[in-house]
């Protein structure tokens, strides 16, 4: 495999074609021979399937009408990032009604200190720490910071993020750049600081707030769609490699897909601005919050909010696109989506 730093230093080599590549697939043997081993391999590994399949499906089938029991988190650390404000405050305040110790992570020094002096108060350990997460070298100096004050970190919370009310032909280039270093590249560099406690320990839990955007291009907001795609690919990977790893019972994912919700002003102007604010359901962060923190509890992999846009999200990319125009068309009263910077 070509190693990353030696793209464009070495010539191009192409793979193998033809008959080459079949005494590489067969290795010199007898072919007929190969091809009847092969053909008894795939009959064998489906009945092997269906064997394998038979208890997880009784168990999703139990799991419709009995609710998984909420692991404690009594004494665990989780860091918050983006948890002066909005949703990540939430999120920190309902993780110490759980007896959870926050590390709050935000630009915002004010509405930071003012979040760790409410949990405080509701008998928890939490100190705020200044740290612009899309730097890898400022995370890892976060890291140790957090690790020499408050201990390890157990739950990770990756809340942190920007809503450019940007079309692709808006802004400046940096300003695309800056989207995706805060919306996504954030997740990569605060999972390499912190999974290797977690696989050290075998324990942990990593929460990623996307968007009903990671299912939904809106157009208008190409690069925050582009961001919240990049974490829900990222997430699904990351839980594949962790059962890989024989680690998916220690280390869970919990990726969230909330809709609208009360924060920004500016999204609820443009939404007025379209004219469907009094035509979407708008959430307030608590509520949001309460769901994310309940799923994680029952080590959920994905939590929609709200509940019931979850089957409409996973399956609408297999709608025509024509069919999710006239959709979407309907939602704008016929007046499709303007420019939304001034």
């Amino acid at each position: 495999m070509e190693r990353i730093s030696d793209i464009g230093a070495t010539p191009y080599e192409p793979a193998p074609r033809g008959e080459s590549l079949r005494k590489l697939r067969n290795g010199g043997r007898n072919s007929g021979m190969e091809s009847l081993k092969f053909a008894l391999s795939i009959v064998l590994d489906c009945l092997t399937f269906v064997v394998l399949v038979i208890p997880i499906l009784v168990r999703y089938v139990v799991a419709l009408f009995v609710s998984p029991q909420k692991k404690k988190i009594t004494g665990q650390l989780a860091l918050v990032t983006g948890g002066a404000n909005g949703l990540g405050r939430e999120i920190c305040l309902q993780l110490a009604k759980e007896g959870c110790h926050i590390a709050v992570n935000d630009l915002d020094a004010t509405n930071g200190e003012k979040t760790v002096e409410d949990l405080r108060k509701m008998g928890v350990k939490a100190k705020f720490f200044k740290a612009d997460i899309s730097n890898f070298d400022a995370v890892q100096g976060l890291r140790k910071e957090i690790e020499g004050s408050l201990g390890p970190v157990d739950i990770l919370v990756n809340n942190a993020g920007v809503l450019p009310l940007m079309s692709l032909r808006e802004g400046k280039p940096e300003d695309i750049q800056k989207v995706l270093e805060i919306n996504l590249l954030s997740h990569f560099w605060t999972l390499r600081a912190f999974i290797e406690g977690m696989i050290a320990r075998r324990s942990g839990h990593i929460v990623a707030i996307a968007s009903a955007t990671s299912y939904l291009p809106v157009g208008r907001l190409v690069s925050y769609v582009a961001s919240k795609y990049g974490v829900r690919g990222l997430m699904e990977a990351l839980n594949d490699e962790m059962y890989f790893d024989g680690l998916q019972n220690e280390i869970h994912t919990t990726t969230v897909f909330p809709c609208f919700m009360n924060t920004r002003k500016e999204v609820i102007n443009t939404l007025q601005k379209l004219d469907i604010l009094s035509r979407m359901p708008i959430f307030s962060t608590k509520r949001t919050a309460r769901a994310i923190v309940s799923g994680m509890l029952r080590n959920q992999r994905h939590v929609f909010m709200p509940k019931y846009v979850g089957p409409f999200l996973t399956h609408y990319e297999t709608i025509p696109v024509e069919i999710r125009r006239v959709a979407t068309k309907l939602l704008l009263q016929n007046k499709g989506v303007p420019k939304l910077m001034d």
